[in-house]
């Protein structure tokens, strides 16, 4: 709970038997979190067995893909913040109180792996991954004007349901970009947002997509493109019927509660 909220973590799952339990514990134990929720994607076996007796819900998604398993949990979930996430190892579950912290001021807050000063030993943020992520982010910057981006691939977040809700019925992308359609999604509704330094550490296990240079090149320029097309008008006209004025009331009560501490 934080400051009268419901606050859940979205895990999706495909292959991280090895590191799941400790992360879901990692997260009980900061002891701001009422809700872990685990989406099992077709995940590698033992992979409930690990999860039993943690407390965490476990539902599942047939559809494969990184997007089609946190829109399941994201439908699912009715959580006042809802944050999203990588059970992998990277992350670190005390975060939660930054992206929660920064919550108070703006309805969405999205995480950087690029600070170096968070980068720690054996996390697998290169050259190529930092700066590439740090590219995209700035063109996606300088496109839109924007509030400071340092970083287009970050997967850990944190959305006041009320955000969540009126980009929803916009998210449309199954695979690994998932995460840059949030974004966009934020930005083309002019939702208020804040880009916060995360740790990133060393993961367990190999990553099917990050650990291998070609389809992080690939997946990088499905970023590039996906930018492009919402620079150029490729997704104006599915989102005309949505405006500011949805979001006011959200505002109104976040102001609200912060008025009252």
């Amino acid at each position: 709970m934080w400051r009268g909220q419901k606050v859940a973590v979205i895990f999706p799952t495909y292959n991280e038997k090895d590191s799941i339990r400790q992360e879901i514990l990692d997260v009980n134990a900061v002891g701001l979190v009422d809700e872990v929720i685990v989406v099992n994607n077709n995940a590698a076996a033992g992979t409930s067995e690990e999860v039993a007796g943690t407390g965490a819900t476990e539902i599942f998604e047939s559809k494969q893909g990184y997007g089609n398993a946190l829109l399941c949990g994201i439908d699912y979930c009715d959580a006042d913040l809802i944050a999203l996430c990588e059970p992998d190892g990277t992350f670190s579950a005390h975060d939660i109180q930054k992206l929660l912290a920064y919550s108070d001021d703006k309805p969405v807050v999205f995480g950087t792996r690029t600070s170096p000063e968070f980068i720690w030993a054996g996390a697998n943020m290169g050259a190529f991954l930092r700066w590439g992520n740090w590219a995209v982010a700035k063109m996606t910057e300088a496109l839109f004007n924007t509030s400071i981006l340092t970083d287009m691939g970050c997967t850990y977040r944190l959305l006041h349901r009320e955000a969540l809700q009126a980009i929803r019925p916009r998210l449309t992308i199954g695979g690994s970009h998932f995460g840059p359609q949030i974004l966009m999604e934020v930005i083309q509704h002019k939702i208020p947002f804040v880009e916060i330094p995360l740790n990133y550490c060393e993961r367990v296990g190999e990553s099917s997509v990050t650990g291998d240079f070609w389809k992080s090149w690939k997946l990088g320029w499905r970023m590039i493109f996906l930018v492009l097309e919402y620079r150029f008008g490729l997704h104006k006209c599915e989102r005309q019927a949505w405006n500011q004025d949805q979001l006011a009331p959200a505002l109104g009560n976040l102001a609200a509660r912060l008025r009252m501490e």
